[in-house]
């Protein structure tokens, strides 16, 4: 088995960090701690930092050090209802375009999905995830359209990711996915922009129980204690 990137792990584990709410947002990253934590140089920690600088998780301010990133609950709103219409027209652009190969990548995401929500692995399920929406952006056959949804969901991917620890999530999203790949799959472009406009909405719908847990996540530790 290919050995993990040491940079890829460290950004792995930081998102992970973040998202479990053992670093909060607003919270200043030590470089030289985190390559004590994760027993590696600070080269990987230097790349995993601008990897996650990229995808929105942290901002790196020149002369003050690199933070986590603090969005708050309205501007995590707006940009799930942006990445509602872009996965939408992708869909849409998808199911009168996708070849047959992409189709067949489609159906193997899918099955990794089905895979790993079974076993209850929200982990693997993420990335699996992941790969199934790459498949839809990818067969959109609009290069700008991709780019752009590829860059907001680099933004919300550690948001997303969130959204399975809510109770009973990966089976609904896996639910959601199924309606998407059988809209694409039979060329019917309404219902499957449709259907991943809704995939990406509910998780705006859900707000209560994310704001729930984003509240636990800024809340400054030992409050209520």
């Amino acid at each position: 088995m290919a050995r993990v990137p040491e940079a890829e792990r460290v950004r792995d584990a930081l998102e992970n960090a973040v998202i479990n709410g053992r670093y909060r947002p607003g919270e200043r990253l030590d470089p030289t701690l985190l390559e004590r934590e994760f027993g590696c140089s600070r080269t990987p920690v230097r790349e995993a930092l601008q990897t996650l600088q990229r995808s929105g998780l942290v901002q790196i301010r020149p002369k003050q050090g690199t933070y986590v990133t603090e969005l708050s609950v309205s501007e995590l709103g707006e940009r799930f209802e942006v990445m509602a219409e872009l996965e939408g027209m992708a869909a849409r652009l998808s199911a009168r375009r996708i070849a047959q190969e992409a189709l067949d990548d489609l159906a193997r995401t899918l099955h990794e999905c089905a895979e790993h929500a079974a076993a209850g692995d929200a982990d693997r399920y993420y990335y699996a995830n992941a790969r199934f929406h790459d498949v839809v952006y990818d067969s959109c056959g609009n290069e700008y359209l991709r780019q752009q949804t590829q860059a907001l969901k680099r933004i919300l991917q550690p948001y997303r990711r969130l959204q399975l620890r809510v109770p009973d999530r990966m089976r609904r999203s896996l639910g959601e996915h199924r309606e998407i790949a059988a809209a694409i799959t039979a060329g019917d472009a309404e219902a499957a922009e449709n259907a991943a406009r809704d995939h990406v909405l509910v998780q705006v719908k859900e707000f209560s129980q994310l704001v729930h847990t984003w509240k636990h996540l800024t809340e400054p530790a030992g409050r209520g204690e």
